[in-house]
């Protein structure tokens, strides 16, 4: 039942209360049937009996009868007797009915007679000027009870369909009711979709408890927008005054590194300062450039570029570099991309730092004797960027996470890493208008692929 929408269990709910609502009501009808039709029939009998009464006169020395006793209303039939020998002065009876059967004033009998169950009422009135005769009505209880049956026969036949106006009724009703719902749903979806924390439900005015919701969830969004932009705006700021600091005790580290009076054991001290400021240096600066992508203020700078020569720059620097700690690199780069194809539109220093970030990742990540290989390939109008390792790989719940900011698998070998290197590469790809994606498996090695459009991000 969880696992259906809250619109199909209303609609089940509605369609079974009601369906048992009438099953009961059809059963107790059914139950109640016998006594209802013999009281029913019982009080229509003694009321058509009471007005046949009046339908009798003496004038002119003679009996005069109403043609409306040989009516046959509401099924009772009515006949007029000479009290003592039960001889009939008028009227009508059912067919098959006793004749003689003896008069008893003011008593209600039931009778069967040729199979029917008959309701009888022999009433005794006074006619003036004459004397007293007796009215007697008649009304079968066996034909009441089968008309009867058969409405409550039609009744279960109309039944299904009842259960399917019903559940019609209860989908039209809860889907017009719920569907503020899904506007609170769609709005949610296209948060995430679009990352767009200024979209907003505005069901409008409202005092029910889904308008109530919507309200809520507008004003929630407005204090985590706001939170997100103070956020935002902090690390901008921090970022951009951490920058001239840095870059200054850059510069006084290159200056004592410049004196050759330096003792030997004071320059390596010096050293180990000016490669932490500067990968300090580098960690501001991305981000700060996240930053300012994440507020809409990083433009890229679009240029056509021969996306193979770039990648064979980027092959020959992270060759020696991997070679260092005994990593073979393999490059599989497609030669001119831009001669079989357009050249690829984008921002040259951001693909060379998507590949040098990329690089880096593997060579960190990989191991002494290990293999990188790193291809290039362009085909149906999309440039493939892929760097392959056989290092520790990444264990699958955090898979996940690498893209978050400042997040490292194995922080222990992580060395100067900052944590935002594959942060950094997602932004790149999507400001490129592509999609990049991770596979790995633990002690196997990671892959990463992305996918750029040769257009560039726009499609030209």
């Amino acid at each position: 039942m969880k696992k259906l929408s809250i619109q199909t269990r209303l609609v089940l709910f509605h369609t079974a209360a009601m369906t048992l609502v009438v099953a009961l009501v059809l059963g107790l009808l059914f139950s109640l049937s016998s006594q209802e039709i013999l009281t029913s029939a019982q009080a229509t009998l003694e009321e058509r009996v009471s007005q046949g009464v009046e339908e009798v006169e003496y004038t002119q020395g003679r009996l005069e009868f109403d043609s409306e006793l040989l009516s046959l209303e509401n099924g009772v039939y009515l006949s007029v007797y000479q009290p003592g020998d039960s001889s009939m002065l008028y009227g009508r009876l059912p067919y098959g009915f006793a004749y003689t059967l003896p008069l008893s004033d003011g008593e209600l009998r039931t009778v069967t007679a040729g199979g029917t169950e008959y309701s009888v009422l022999d009433l005794q009135f006074p006619v003036e000027g004459y004397g007293t005769l007796v009215m007697r009505g008649v009304v079968s209880l066996t034909a009441a009870e089968r008309d009867f049956r058969a409405t409550l026969r039609l009744a279960l036949v109309l039944l299904p369909l009842l259960v399917a106006l019903t559940a019609l009724c209860g989908y039209l009703f809860s889907r017009r009711a719920l569907r503020p719902v899904a506007q609170i749903t769609q709005t949610v979806q296209n948060i995430q979709q679009e990352r767009d924390l200024s979209k907003r439900v505005r069901l409008g005015e409202g005092r029910d408890e889904i308008y109530t919701l919507a309200q809520t969830f507008d004003s929630l969004l407005d204090q985590v927008e706001a939170s997100f932009r103070r956020e935002k705006q902090f690390t901008s700021d921090v970022a951009h005054e951490l920058r001239t600091p840095l870059s200054v005790a850059l510069m006084q580290c290159e200056e004592l590194l410049a004196r050759e009076d330096m003792p030997p054991e004071a320059r390596k001290q010096v050293e180990v300062i000016r490669r932490k400021v500067d990968a300090m240096a580098g960690m501001v600066s991305q981000l700060l450039l996240l930053s300012r992508a994440d507020q809409g203020r990083e433009k890229l700078a679009l240029e056509e570029l021969d996306l193979s020569e770039l990648s064979e720059l980027v092959a020959q620097e992270f060759a020696e570099l991997a070679g260092e700690k005994g990593i073979a690199l393999a490059a599989d780069i497609q030669p001119g991309v831009s001669g079989m194809y357009k050249a690829i539109t984008g921002d040259q220093t951001l693909l060379l730092r998507l590949w040098g970030n990329l690089l880096q990742n593997a060579v960190t990540y990989g191991k002494e004797g290990g293999h990188i290989w790193m291809k290039l390939s362009a085909g149906e109008g999309v440039a493939t960027l892929q760097v392959r390792d056989d290092g520790v790989g990444i264990a699958p719940d955090q898979l996940p996470k690498i893209w978050e900011r400042f997040y490292q698998v194995d922080p222990a070998r992580s060395g100067e890493s900052s944590g935002l290197g594959l942060s950094m590469v997602r932004w790149i790809v999507q400001a490129h208008g592509g999609t990049i994606q991770a596979e790995s498996a633990l002690g196997e090695g990671s892959t990463f692929t992305a996918r750029l459009p040769l257009g560039g991000p726009e499609g030209k």
